[in-house]
């Protein structure tokens, strides 16, 4: 006889679920900034001192990409870098969030995925507050005004792709992790590969036609062009680039659940 599932009984889990996700990322985030003045806002930083420097390196060469302007190069590097921190802080940050949590797994039966998934929500949470504003600010200003209020409601969309990469690829190192320890060191190779073929203190018109079909491989591609698209071009939103993003975080979001969910029956062995 089959037992079927009481759906109150499953919402309950899915609540208790997402309740624990929140505590887990409440206690990252409180962890992460105890006794600091500016708080999560730190996080705006690092693309900010990074824009400065790509400016002051780059700006006169490439800003002729831009519209001649020097302050379109800036905006665009500062979008392309708020992508890449997001991604590497969040990935970085998940691929040992299993491991730094053994102990604790092998005292509390907890479902494995609320680590990795609650550091992703912490680091949401911090680009929500802090870079999403900002953007909002910046559409604001450059968009002309019959545009301007699509465009800050077409924002989040790249940002939601970009959630699903960074989630898709968490789950998968998070989980290799346990099994590789050397993990960190080759991921920090793959880091740095996957920023170089971004199209974030470069633009994408100067690489070469040829060699640009293999950089669009690069699942952050689509998400930087399109948040670029609605922040910096005036234009409404491109349909077509932001559901190129969201397909690129489905993609991998399926990938890394399906072989995180393969790989969990052996963590507890390693832990």
């Amino acid at each position: 006889m089959i037992r079927s599932i009481d759906p109150k009984s499953r919402l309950s889990g899915i609540n208790r679920y997402w309740e624990l996700i929140a505590v887990l990322a409440g206690r990252e985030l409180k962890v992460r900034y105890r006794g600091s003045f500016l708080g999560v806002y730190w996080s705006l930083f690092n693309p900010l001192i990074m824009t400065a420097l790509y400016a002051v390196i780059f700006g006169a060469a490439f800003k002729k990409y831009y519209h001649d302007s020097l302050w379109e190069y800036i905006l665009a590097a500062f979008t392309g870098l708020t992508v890449i921190h997001f991604f590497n802080g969040s990935t970085s940050q998940a691929l040992s969030s299993i491991v730094n949590n053994g102990s604790l797994l092998n005292k509390v039966k907890l479902p494995v995925s609320v680590f990795p998934a609650s550091i992703i929500i912490a680091n949401t949470f911090q680009l929500s507050i802090g870079m999403l504003p900002l953007l909002s600010i910046v559409t604001l200003v450059l968009s002309p005004h019959v545009n301007s209020l699509a465009n800050i409601l077409a924002i989040p969309f790249p940002l939601i792709a970009l959630i699903l990469i960074s989630s898709g690829v968490g789950f998968l190192i998070s989980s290799l992790y346990v099994f590789f320890r050397d993990l960190p060191f080759l991921y920090e190779l793959v880091q740095f590969l996957l920023m170089m073929s971004s199209p974030i203190f470069y633009p994408a018109a100067i690489v070469d036609p040829k060699i640009r079909s293999f950089l669009e491989l690069n699942p952050l591609y689509p998400v930087i062009e399109s948040l670029r698209q609605i922040v910096l071009s005036g234009q409404s939103p491109d349909l077509f680039l932001v559901l190129r993003s969201l397909l690129s975080g489905i993609i991998i979001l399926t990938i890394g659940w399906t072989c995180f969910n393969w790989l969990r029956p052996r963590f507890m062995d390693l832990l």
